[in-house]
């Protein structure tokens, strides 16, 4: 470190922040033309797919916010310091006003600049000069020039650079085995659960929905018991997220108890099913279904969250902007069963799987979460000098 000068970011690249968002009202939009790039280029570093457009002579009007290969894009709002390196062949176009345009100078590498800005020491700069309360804005680029960067010499730059990228492959590297294994781990449940009510057995009776089970809605006002909306229920795994001693008094609710399966049919809640172990009153979004004696309530359950079943409710939604599910119509959809003594036997071999590939998965989605901490600390560390670059061996990463 002691070759390392520090310079403000303000010496070492360019800076332009989109235009006023007056300036690309939509109206001014065409089919197609020149790109208008916004956050979800910088958010997901991809720049293929464009949303919006202008003409020739609006570009040439903007023509200080074009982006050029070897550029920086950062995301300036609410999903704040994102960045990304402008590729070469994008398609010609402006930056819009939610993103700032970084042009790195010569005594800089653009993949090193990109790497310090990723790093928790810069993105802690950014939340400390940054404003706003519900929706962070960045702050002023007269104020980001003042960050200081830690630099070396350039073919120091490009040494660590070098070695960042190796280390960094294999965590990535890493990382998708990970995921693979959770989608794995996921896949292996829904495949077995799926097997159970496609195949039935001997002996099943089918009937429709409605004839062996009820949507109870008891919308009595219940004081002194927890409430449970629909961020309440964790979608997929159905665990309950929320507060027993929430006790939120609704004008419109359901009352429920352990005899109901809580079905949440608001989309984009997707899957949001709970079997209480508890009295409490839901949110009217969510329908609290009561079989009969011939089913047992977690039967019901795995049946719901089935990917047949799943698949068929999503076919029935309504709306334009929140489609909700139309519960009348599944109320009708053919619902085979066998005995509750089989139910019962089904129920327990399900849950004991379920049980297991939720272990995997905690296992897999925190191997994730040490691999992307992994990344951060050597950034951290190697930006704070306290990390010799010759002291990072790829092998420790994995």
């Amino acid at each position: 470190m002691k070759s390392w000068e520090r310079k403000k970011l303000g010496d070492v690249c360019g800076f332009v922040r989109g235009p006023f968002g007056g300036s690309l009202k939509k109206n001014i939009f065409k089919p197609e033309g020149y790109a208008v790039y916004e956050q979800q280029h910088a958010i997901y570093d991809q720049f293929d797919h464009i949303r919006y457009f202008i003409d020739e002579n609006k570009f040439n009007e903007m023509k200080r916010f074009e982006l050029n290969s070897g550029d920086l894009i950062m995301s300036c709002s609410g999903t704040m310091g994102k960045i990304a390196i402008v590729p070469e062949n994008i398609k010609k176009g402006i930056i819009n006003q939610a993103l700032l345009k970084l042009t790195p100078s010569k005594k800089v590498s653009t993949v090193f600049l990109k790497l310090w800005m990723q790093s928790e020491s810069f993105q802690e700069s950014l939340r400390e000069y940054s404003g706003g309360a519900a929706i962070q804005n960045v702050a002023s680029v007269a104020t980001l020039k003042r960050i200081e960067i830690p630099l070396p010499p350039l073919l120091e730059q490009q040494r660590i650079v070098a070695i960042l990228d190796e280390a960094f492959a294999a965590i990535a590297k890493a990382k998708a085995n990970a995921e693979q294994n959770l989608k794995n781990a996921k896949e292996l449940f829904e495949s077995y659960l799926q097997g159970v009510f496609e195949k039935k057995g001997d002996g099943w009776e089918e009937r429709k929905l409605g004839e062996v089970a009820e949507y109870d809605k008891n919308q009595n006002i219940h004081l002194g018991l927890p409430y449970v909306g629909l961020e309440h229920i964790e979608s997929n795994s159905g665990r309950f997220i929320g507060s027993l001693a929430s006790q939120e008094v609704k004008s419109s609710t359901f009352y429920f108890d352990k005899q109901h399966v809580l079905y949440g049919r608001l989309r984009p809640y997707l899957n949001k099913v709970l079997l209480p172990d508890f009295k409490g009153h839901c949110s009217t979004e969510i329908f609290p279904i009561k079989v009969n004696g011939q089913v047992a309530r977690e039967f019901l359950f795995y049946w719901l969250i089935a990917v047949s079943t799943v698949k068929k409710i999503d076919a029935t939604w309504t709306g334009a902007r929140m489609p909700r599910a139309n519960m009348n119509q599944v109320l009708e959809f053919d619902f085979a069963f066998p005995s509750l003594k089989e139910q019962q036997t089904i129920v327990r071999q399900l849950g004991a799987l379920r049980a297991e590939t939720q272990k995997l998965e905690a296992v897999y989605q925190q191997k994730i979460a040490d691999l992307e901490e992994l990344k951060k600390s050597i950034l951290q560390k190697v930006f704070a000098g306290e990390l010799k670059m010759d002291s990072i061996k790829v092998a420790q990463t994995v």
